[in-house]
């Protein structure tokens, strides 16, 4: 059985004006445990920068295009783990200790799987994790973001909630969703 939420991401106010993109996305726990993330971008512009198709690797430095991210965390702890997913295909996966302080390890786990489209105004990312790159907790808490570039490099930032200030997705405060919004916690996972 799986079940799914829909959320909506939230610009952030020092959005360059010509940016009136609306981001949705939707997160579904898989029977087999994955965490399948659906992210929708309606209302493109033309001169939306796209990275072109790659074969899927880690690659790192994503967020400086269009790029959609996950940022997953235990509830009362410091760590995190944020993955970023790029229309090429390409991904990148970063364990953190504290905030924007990054972990001794590196990530070694399996790969996300990443398919990508693009219609007239709309672009859709699904990614799908495998229950192994998750964090191992019962208190999984979740943030969601996205980064669009226009030709010329100007960007643009999407999240589900944004602290005061510049945009910040390494912000405790981004950090409002949980796996008990998908009505069950990963100790009930097969």
């Amino acid at each position: 059985m799986t079940r799914s939420v829909h959320v909506k991401l939230a610009a952030h106010h020092d959005n360059p004006a010509r940016f009136h993109q609306r981001i949705e996305a939707t997160l579904t726990l898989g029977s087999d445990g994955s965490l399948q993330l659906a992210y929708v971008v309606q209302g493109l512009n033309l001169d939306l920068r796209v990275p072109t198709p790659h074969a899927p690797a880690p690659h790192d430095a994503l967020w400086q295009t269009t790029c959609c991210e996950v940022f997953l965390g235990a509830a009362g702890q410091t760590g995190y783990r944020e993955f970023n997913f790029s229309p090429s295909g390409q991904w990148a996966c970063y364990d953190f200790a504290d905030t924007r302080q990054r972990a001794p390890s590196s990530y070694d786990g399996p790969a996300p799987k990443i398919a990508f489209e693009r219609e007239e105004d709309l672009l859709k990312l699904v990614a799908t994790l495998p229950k192994a790159a998750l964090p191992k907790t019962d208190t999984l808490r979740i943030a969601l973001s996205a980064v669009l570039e226009a030709e010329g490099g100007l960007h643009a930032y999407w999240a589900l909630a944004h602290p005061p200030g510049k945009p910040d997705f390494h912000h405790h405060a981004g950090f409002v969703l949980s796996l008990s919004a998908l009505g069950f916690r990963p100790s009930q996972w097969p």
